[in-house]
C-alpha cells in the first residue's frame, strides 16, 4: 500500500527537485553517491519523506532517501 500519493505534474527546472533515477542500476548507484541517505525528497520545492509516493506525468515515483525511484505507471488500472 502506498504511503502518500499526489499528482505533482511535471518537474519545473527553476524549482528544487531531487534526482530521478532511471531504470539503469548504474545511474542509481551514481545518484546514491551524490545524495547519500537524505531524509527527504523534493519535487518542485515541495518536500516528501522517505517512502512517500507521487505521480508525475504517467509515472509513479517513490522517495528513497533523497532520490526518486520509478515504481510503475501512474494509472495502475491501465498500465
Amino acid at each position: 500500500m502506498t504511503k502518500y500519493t499526489i499528482d505533482v505534474g511535471a518537474a519545473d527546472p527553476e524549482l528544487n527537485t531531487s534526482p530521478i533515477a532511471e531504470e539503469s542500476d548504474e545511474l542509481t548507484d551514481i545518484l546514491r553517491q551524490q545524495v547519500p541517505g537524505e531524509p527527504m525528497c523534493f519535487f518542485n520545492n515541495q518536500g516528501f519523506t522517505n517512502g512517500d509516493y507521487i505521480i508525475s506525468g504517467s509515472t509513479r515515483l517513490k522517495c528513497d532517501y533523497g532520490i526518486w525511484i520509478p515504481s510503475g505507471p501512474a494509472d495502475t488500472d491501465n498500465p
